[in-house]
Order: C-alpha cells, then structure tokens, then sequence
C-alpha cells in the first residue's frame, strides 16, 4: 500500500501491513491486536515474525532513551566540540543500558548474585540508609534492586510490582554518594566501618 510520506501531499512510500492477532486469549481478556506499517516487504512468516519480535522490543528502546534523556540529562549537555559530546554521550549510554539492565535482570532473573552487577560497596551501601544488617555474602539481585529503588520512592506494596528505571536511577545516584561516604570511613576509622559495627544507622555516615 502507498502512504504519504509526511512531507509531499503528492509523493508516497510504499508499506507493508502486518496485522499480528493474539491466539488463544484468556476468558473474558480481549486478545491482543497489532496493526503495524513497516517499509520493509514481507514475503515469509519468519520475516512477518522478525517484524513482531523488532516491535515487541521497541518499549526496550523507549525506556533506554528516557533514562538516557532524562535521567542522564544528555540534551542539557553544554559541550561545544563534537568530539567532547561524543565522549560524554559513549559514557552515559553506558549508565543509560546498566539501569535498563538492572531493571531487567532483577525482575527475570532474581536469584542472582548482586555481585554480578553491583560492586560490593554499591550492594553493601544498599542496606545502610534502611537500618538493615549488612550480609556477609552477596545477598540475590532483587532485593538490591528494591532497596535501591525504595530510596527514590519505591514502597513494595503487593501490588506495585518491581521497580521501574526511574526509580532506580534515582535509588542510584544516593547509593553513590554512601559508598563516597563508607569509603571516606573506612579511611578514617578502618575497614568495615560502619558495615559490621552495632550502631544504629538511619542515614549514610558522614552525609
């Protein structure tokens, strides 16, 4: 089929139309319908499927560029050379898919090790502003992604289900400024301090 191509009211591009339909829906849900343009052709149902699967990955892509624009805030830059920009987009793009990458794993994969994504300080700093015993070992993935979380706003209700980028983003920034204030610690006072002395702890130290 032709379309405008948003630019002429005379000239067009031609699509394809792919209506994806969900099958075997549970009682009383309404079954999913998609009705997507593409410019690519679509000769076989493994290129229809390739379509769906690059559609179905397009809230990944969303919620990357949103902590990406604005939690990383890279449209605010004010670097006046291109390579200084490219440098400063490369390392946040890093931040921007380490919290996608947290929210993911810490939802599909909870029992996993936090030390497989966190540093040890990060995970230990976790527990601090919550008054909670540290573990000695590396406690799972979720639980650190909730506490972060619940730093920013996340309260864990039932309902609410697992935290979202934003919340961790948020969480983060707060768990890096403790792990600045244990380190600035254990310089002072010694290893370990305060992560497995008895004293009561309602906020980082030395914030």
């Amino acid at each position: 089929m032709a379309v405008p191509d948003g630019r002429s009211r005379t000239k067009t591009v031609q699509v394809t139309c792919l209506v994806a339909r969900e099958i075997d829906a549970p009682p009383g849900v309404k079954p999913v319908e998609w009705r997507l343009l593409s410019n690519r052709s679509i000769e076989s149902v493994d290129e229809a499927a390739q379509l769906i699967d690059w559609y179905r990955a397009h809230w990944e892509v969303e919620v990357y560029f949103d902590v990406l624009k604005n939690g990383c805030k890279v449209e605010s830059l004010q670097l006046k050379t291109i390579p200084r920009l490219e440098l400063a987009l490369a390392l946040y793009m890093i931040v921007a898919w380490r919290i996608n990458r947290l929210m993911r794993l810490g939802r599909a994969c909870p029992e996993l090790p936090a030390e497989l994504l966190f540093e040890t300080e990060e995970w230990q700093a976790a527990y601090l502003p919550h008054d909670k015993g540290v573990p000695q070992t590396p406690p799972p993935l979720q639980e650190v992604v909730r506490l972060v979380a619940s730093l920013s706003g996340f309260l864990g209700r039932k309902g609410d289900g697992e935290p979202g980028a934003r919340t961790i983003w948020e969480g983060l920034k707060q768990i890096a400024v403790c792990v600045r204030g244990m380190k600035f610690a254990a310089a002072r006072y010694g290893p370990g301090w305060p992560l497995y002395k008895e004293v009561n702890l309602t906020r980082c130290p030395l914030l």
